[in-house]
């Protein structure tokens, strides 16, 4: 009467990790072009701006090499926690919000 259960592929879960940290780096990486835009267009485009931009492009480098960290740890035999990649890419994340917004509010 129940369905029978389904064998769970282990390799399916860390390829989907893997897939969604290169789609939030993608993304990540298009707010802060998007970011950078509306910084050097509505703002004034001086030093402040250039600041922001600069500042937000290093993170993202940051946050890049966090995410390539906690995918070549997924292709290992057996994954290990995420604990602390996940707390550093969202500290950074956190940090590039909190400069563009000061970057925006200054100029």
């Amino acid at each position: 009467m129940g369905a029978a259960p389904v064998a769970r592929d282990p390799g399916a879960q860390p390829e989907r990790t893997r897939l969604a940290w290169r789609r939030t780096t993608l993304a990540f990486a298009l707010v802060v072009v998007l970011a950078g835009r509306t910084l050097i267009t509505e703002g004034d485009g001086g030093p402040a701006a250039v600041v922001g931009v600069a500042g937000a492009a290093v993170a993202w480098v940051g946050f890049l090499a966090l995410a390539h960290r906690r995918m070549r740890a997924l292709t290992g035999r057996r994954p290990a926690a995420a604990g602390g990649t996940v707390l550093a890419a969202a500290g950074v994340v956190l940090a590039v919000a909190a400069l563009l917004a000061l970057t925006l509010s200054a100029g």
